[in-house]
Order: structure tokens, then sequence, then C-alpha cells
């Protein structure tokens, strides 16, 4: 689908192209990590406001590192950049339209000197990331950047010459400065709390490696503005791609079909300036933590909470294992009896509601989500999101049946079987130690999940965790995940 195929799309058809014109757009913003996500979200929202006649300096040009991010680039360049987005409701409706925001795309292996002078250019003022909860290169017994890490350290000793998004970045930086180019503002998009925190600490770690004084530099004047993102963007299907060309009439190699729901939350730090965000529903604010709170710990840690009990009873889409009311019922007990008391005050959002709201986007049948993708990286989004909810109610003396009986599923998961003798595919960078603990269980201690300090630092030194999670475990293994899902509802309602 090229740009002269959109235009000639029919006219008075359910879907929209692009009504600017993008020739007229200057990149202001490069991304790392152009998938699925970024196109249904942050791309849409700049899309909008070109649609608006606004952000026209702020057009994105898609930037990758890894291997297989030059299929992305060939398939873009071969679409002028263009691409579907299916938004997916409930009731059957479908808003589809041409997304037109993203006007240049940069395989940086192939000429690592040239991206770094891309992301020089003065115009440059925004550098986002989609890197994933796991792309930041933290050690995970350090909980520090991790400066043995094969690439970095080769981005270390060869500078000009960078293979990471920190190589490149913190190199572009440094170009910046000699050149008296003001730094662009680097804004992270990822499911980690204090997202633009993180970020800051390992570039600038990254930096001081090889620069103290650049260091210092970037600590003084690079901004790193934290958001929130929300939107469940299943992986493009042979299904998407062929629903494209027959109701649609054309191809496109790589459709983007998500649900209906949007938000963003950002904090309002872009010394350079930024695109008007506001006017398309972005909530700009000062302080982006109690959102991304409500958010990590209402809808990712549900996430987990449904993916390991539906993969073990056999369901394959996450919206026939919500609508399954034991599932629905736990999730609903989770987050009003643990979750909803850990966050913190927001005048503009209910917990209740925004709990029925989780439930209707998971149920959604046309978003066709599965679970096998929420069981993905489990030792990267446990740790990060589940524990801090844990810890906060151990702190308090609050309740941790719920989350408990989460970190049991996953454990009884990373045995590899499901209850019908399937073998599970676990997809995880730490699958060898995962399924190490989960060995160990079977063979008789039946804490040796909990016992990895990386996961869930000393929670098996607390007695009041460690019986509820004795009790999950035991009972997946005696009678199953729905069994045990109806025996965990009738102990929450005699208690």
């Amino acid at each position: 689908m090229r740009e002269s195929a959109a235009a000639r799309l029919p006219e008075g058809s359910s879907f929209r192209t692009p009504s600017y014109d993008r020739s007229c757009l200057t990149v202001g913003t490069v991304h790392f990590g152009v998938g699925g996500f970024h196109r249904a979200h942050q791309a849409r929202y700049l899309d909008d406001l070109l649609q608006r006649g606004e952000g026209r300096d702020f057009a994105i040009a898609g930037m990758g590192v890894m291997p297989q991010d030059r299929r992305m680039r060939e398939v873009l360049r071969s679409q002028d950049h263009l691409y579907t987005l299916i938004s997916r409701f409930p009731d059957g409706r479908e808003d589809i339209r041409v997304i037109g925001s993203i006007v240049d795309y940069i395989w940086a292996p192939e000429d690592p000197v040239g991206a770094v002078e891309y992301l020089a250019q003065d115009n440059v003022r925004i550098v986002s990331l989609t890197v994933t909860e796991g792309g930041y290169n933290i050690n995970q017994v350090t909980h520090e950047y991790d400066l043995a890490a094969p690439e970095v350290a080769a981005d270390l000793r060869d500078p000009e010459h960078p293979r990471t998004v920190f190589g490149f970045v913190v190199r572009a930086l440094q170009l910046r400065r000699e050149r008296g180019i003001a730094p662009f503002t680097v804004r992270s998009c990822d499911n980690i709390q204090a997202n633009g925190e993180v970020a800051r600490s390992v570039f600038t770690a990254h930096a001081r490696a090889l620069d103290p004084e650049l260091a210092s530099w970037i600590e003084a004047n690079v901004s790193f503005p934290n958001s929130m993102v929300d939107r469940i963007t299943p992986a493009t299907t042979d299904d998407d791609r062929a629903y494209v060309r027959e109701a649609l009439g054309y191809e496109d190699a790589w459709p983007v079909v998500t649900e209906d729901f949007i938000q963003w939350v950002m904090e309002d730090d872009f010394p350079t300036g930024r695109a008007p965000y506001e006017q398309v529903g972005v909530q700009m604010v000062d302080d982006v933590a109690p959102y991304e709170k409500l958010k990590l710990r209402m809808l990712n840690s549900s996430h987990q909470g449904l993916c390991y009990f539906a993969h073990l009873a056999g369901y394959h889409r996450v919206d026939e294992a919500v609508s399954d009311p034991l599932i629905a019922d736990f999730l609903l007990r989770y987050m009003h009896e643990e979750a909803q008391p850990t966050l913190d005050p927001l005048p503009d959002e209910n917990p209740e509601q925004y709990a029925q709201t989780l439930i209707r986007r998971f149920t959604n049948v046309a978003v066709k989500d599965t679970v096998p993708r929420l069981c993905a990286e489990s030792s990267d989004r446990i740790p990060k999101w589940l524990v801090p909810v844990i810890r906060d109610n151990l702190r308090s003396g609050g309740r941790v049946r719920c989350s408990a009986a989460i970190v049991a599923s996953w454990a009884r998961y990373a045995e590899g079987i499901d209850e019908q003798g399937e073998p599970i595919e676990i997809v995880d960078h730490a699958e060898q130690k995962v399924r190490s603990a989960a060995q160990q269980q079977l063979e008789g201690d039946e804490l040796a999940f909990l016992r990895n300090e990386d996961f869930f630092a000393d929670l098996v030194e607390h007695e009041e965790f460690t019986r509820e999670y004795l009790w999950a475990l035991r009972s997946l293994h005696e009678v199953g995940s729905l069994e045990t899902l109806r025996r965990l509802q009738e102990r929450q309602e005699d208690s």
C-alpha cells in the first residue's frame, strides 16, 4: 500500500486516510522500537494532531537496532511508511484508518555513523522508546546498568560505531554537545514505573562509562519525562493481513489491530518543545506516578493474574478466559482487595470504574489477544508489577491471598506442562533459571521458586505470604487451576 494507492481508496469508505500533505512534514521525533504498540498508540496520537494541522515539526522516523527490525524497515519503506490501524470495539464496530505520521525508518546496523548523524540533526527534538521492560539492560542481580553486556561493552570500546540504543543515543548527545546543538528530550514509553527516571539512569550510566563530563552534561541538560501508556495491541497475524486485503481491497504487509481504548499520560517536561498533545486527549501532567501505579498494579498485574491460570486450564484467547466467571471474579477480587489499597489518590480516576473497564477490555472478542503473549517475559513483569503490590500490603497488614495465588500460578506454569499434559513454551530471557526453580519445587522444595531473590527479594521470609502461596501451589497441583480459583473464591467469602 504505497501513498499513491492510499490516495485511490474509494470515497465514502468507512476508513480514513491522511488529509495532510506528508511531503511538508519535518522529522522531529525518532522512535526506537517501532512495533505494533507504537503504531497503535504514539503514532496514532500524532496522526490525530496532523489531521488537525498541528504537530508538523514532530513527524516520526523509526530507528531499529535489532536484526529483526530490518523487516519493519523494509515493509514500511515499501508502503511509503503508511499502514492500516484497525481499532475494534466490543460491540463489533471498527474504526479503520491509514496512519501517516511515520515518514522515515532507519535500520541503524546498516550505517551506524549515519544513524548517529540522523539523531544529531537539530530538527530532532524528541527521541522516544518502546524497547520492552527487559530492554533497559539492567542487571537482574545488581539492578544497575549492565556494563558487562557484550554489545554494551563493544559500544564503549568503539563509541563511533554503536550497536545498542544506549550507544546511539549517547553518541548523538555527545555530538550535539560538541556542536552546540540543544539536546533532544528522551521519552520512554515502556511499561516501567518511573520509566523516565529509569531511562535517565541507564543512559547516564552508559555516558559515565564513556566520559564522566558527558554524563554530567546529560544529567544537567537532558530531560527524561515519565509517561504512562495503555492500549492492548496483539501481534499482527496473517488473518489480519487477509482481512485488509479482502475487506478493504488493498495489500498491507503489516497492519495493526488493537482495542478501542487508548490512554497516554505524560509529564510535561520538553525543554526544546513538543506537539500540542493535549488537543487530542493526552493527559499532560506534573506527576505521572499515580497514573502509572494505577495502570501497572491494576491492568498489568491483572494480565499476570489471568494468564497462568488460563494457560494451565487450556485457554488460548484472553477474551475466552476472562469470560469464565471464575477468572473474572478472581481478577476483580485482586484489584479491589489488594491492588486498590496500594494506589495513590487520583481526582480524575475512579479505581472501581477502572476495574470494571478492564474486565470489559479483556473480554473484547474482536481484539483476539492471546494468553501466551501475556505469559511471555514473566521474570521481567512479575517483579516490576506485582511484587510491589505484595510488599506494600505486607507493610500495611493488607491482604496478599490473591497475589500469592498469582505467583503460585506462575510457579506451576513454569513447570512446563499444562493440565492437559501438553508442553508449555516458556518465552523468557531467564527461562533456564525459571525452569530450574520450578523443577526444584517438583522435587520437594515447595518454596524453591520463591527463593529467587532476583525475582522476589525476601518474600520467602514472610510467613503471611508463604502460607497463602503454599496453599495455592498445593491446590494447583492437586485439583488444577479452575478448581483452585473456585476454592479461593470460597475462602475469600468465608474470611
